[in-house]
């Protein structure tokens, strides 16, 4: 089965599970002090160094479409993971990750915490997943 080389994503099915798999990683994707509204880029890069500042700080994910642009390729069930960090020291600098349109955050009990403490260094890794044309769900894992 050929692999698409054209709109973004692509999904493995086989392979020698004894071979480390190996990716590409782009410089991680910094977010300035304060609220944001992330891209679709931000995201599928995989790291996302967070600088909330002395306050807490809204990060809002991307449009779900424009999600589902920006990965054409992407069909139900597909998803992907990141990570968000935070490098500000601040006692108050906590992150909460929120919705957009199209998105619901995982389901009832399984949705895991979308905030990311106010201290330097902590992570936690996320997985997006679409549910439908336009819909993804967020799911924090760690």
């Amino acid at each position: 089965m050929a692999l698409p080389s054209v709109g973004g994503g692509y999904q493995f099915s086989d392979g020698n599970v004894n071979e480390v798999k190996l990716g590409t990683q782009g410089t991680p994707a910094a977010v300035p002090a304060g609220n944001a509204t992330l891209t679709s880029a931000q995201l599928v890069n995989g790291i996302i160094l967070g600088s909330p500042g002395a306050s807490a700080a809204a990060y809002t994910l991307p449009l779900a479409a424009d999600l589902d642009s920006y990965l054409a390729n992407a069909h139900n069930g597909s998803s992907f993971d990141f990570s968000v960090i935070n490098v500000d020291g601040s006692s108050s600098g906590v992150i909460t990750m929120t919705t957009n349109t199209g998105w619901t955050i995982g389901t009832s009990g399984t949705q895991g915490l979308m905030t990311i403490a106010a201290t330097a260094g902590t992570v936690r890794r996320f997985r997006a997943v679409r549910t439908a044309a336009g819909a993804w769900s967020l799911y924090a894992l760690s």
